[in-house]
């Protein structure tokens, strides 16, 4: 079971499920529960072998996570942080202690992409790194023909991963032309598996997505 709501830090133009984070309230049919409600249906599925999973805000997960297998599914891109007030205590400190697992999108490897996406790559770099000291992380990269698919790239990201734990697994996955890049191909498969390889230079376990 994976529980979200509309909104996202970032503006991704090539965001591959854009009609929810990008819809508005009434585009989409919605389910309102209380924390205590969904903690409740997690258990009963993690009863006949489901794995549920809550992903949400930061107030509402702290709220459930606790109560049930819980995974963070986020981009990273946690504001609290400031290098004017680096002694600010991140939100996330508060959430990580939580939660089972965190899956955490790192978008490429060059601050230009991020500014564009409308994020900061030191922002997700650090937030890598606390939630690797708290529980089980997973980091994902979507390859996106043209702008963060280059070998020299990947290797940069795979290299600075390993340095925080050459363990953590990195997904590499094929993206399809969605919301405003309709105009680019989809990764060709032959691009992943060689970035793929590449990455496993530095890091134990590297794995193909939609391939």
């Amino acid at each position: 079971m994976s529980v979200g709501s509309f909104g996202c830090d970032l503006r991704c133009p090539f965001c591959q499920g854009h009609e929810i984070p990008m819809a508005g309230e009434g585009k989409l049919e919605t389910v309102e529960l209380s924390p205590e409600a969904l903690a409740d249906k997690a258990l009963e599925l993690r009863a006949t072998s489901e794995r549920p999973t809550l992903t949400t805000s930061r107030w509402w997960a702290m709220s459930t996570s606790g109560t049930a297998l819980s995974c963070s599914v986020s981009g990273g891109c946690s504001t609290s942080w400031s290098p004017t007030a680096p002694s600010k205590r991140p939100p996330w400190r508060e959430l990580l202690p939580l939660i089972d697992a965190a899956n955490i999108d790192l978008k490429g490897f060059t601050p230009e992409w991020y500014k564009r996406l409308g994020g900061d790559l030191e922002t997700v770099k650090r937030f890598v790194t606390l939630a690797a000291g708290q529980c089980h992380v997973e980091v994902t990269t979507l390859l996106v023909p043209g702008e963060d698919d280059s070998v020299e790239g990947i290797n940069a990201l795979a290299q600075w991963l390993a340095s925080v734990d050459r363990d953590i697994p990195l997904h590499l996955s094929r993206s399809f032309p969605r919301y405003r890049m309709m105009d680019r191909p989809p990764t060709p498969v032959e691009r992943v598996y060689q970035l793929t390889d590449a990455a496993r230079e530095y890091l134990t376990f590297v794995y193909t997505g939609n391939c």
